[in-house]
């Protein structure tokens, strides 16, 4: 057996399981998956991903994070943060991109960060255009109005001229 780290063995670092409960701080480089119970802090240059039985009741510092069952604390993420359908999440996000899928139940404050494909867009279009971004989940829509003097919609977002 080789010590070479092959390809796959960036995709999947470790594995909180279904049954399992973890306690504490968990730092490491890669991707994490819950799928059972975890309480404390994440911090990772990867990716986590709380599968639909997953229960993290922490504050995750990640590149990306994708939320399939409960999470409740805080997530910073580097890139964007994913909630799927079946995701509750009760806490605060902060990230660049916030992918919500519609059925999702959201309870905290979003802070959508700007990054350098937003100052691209500011440079492609003539100022005073103003668009209203609307994110949709169970219980509520979340508007955000800004003005911007580029945009291109993308494909996760619904975008309204005004």
């Amino acid at each position: 057996m080789s010590d070479t780290p092959t390809p796959h063995a960036a995709l999947l670092n470790s594995i909180i399981g279904a049954g399992t409960r973890f306690k504490g701080e968990f730092d490491l480089e890669g991707l994490l998956r819950i799928d059972g119970d975890f309480t404390g802090t994440i911090r990772t240059k990867g990716q986590i991903i709380v599968g639909l039985n997953g229960r993290a009741r922490c504050n995750i510092y990640a590149e990306s994070v994708v939320v399939g069952g409960m999470v409740k604390g805080n997530i910073f993420s580097t890139d964007k943060v994913i909630i799927l359908s079946t995701g509750l999440m009760i806490g605060n996000i902060s990230t660049p991109r916030l992918i919500v899928e519609e059925g999702v139940v959201l309870s905290g404050n979003c802070k959508i960060l700007g990054n350098g494909l937003e100052q691209n867009r500011k440079e492609r279009e003539p100022s005073g255009t103003v668009y209203r971004t609307v994110y949709r989940t169970a219980s509520r829509t979340i508007n955000r109005t800004e003005e911007v003097r580029s945009y291109r919609p993308e494909p996760d977002t619904v975008s309204v001229k005004n």
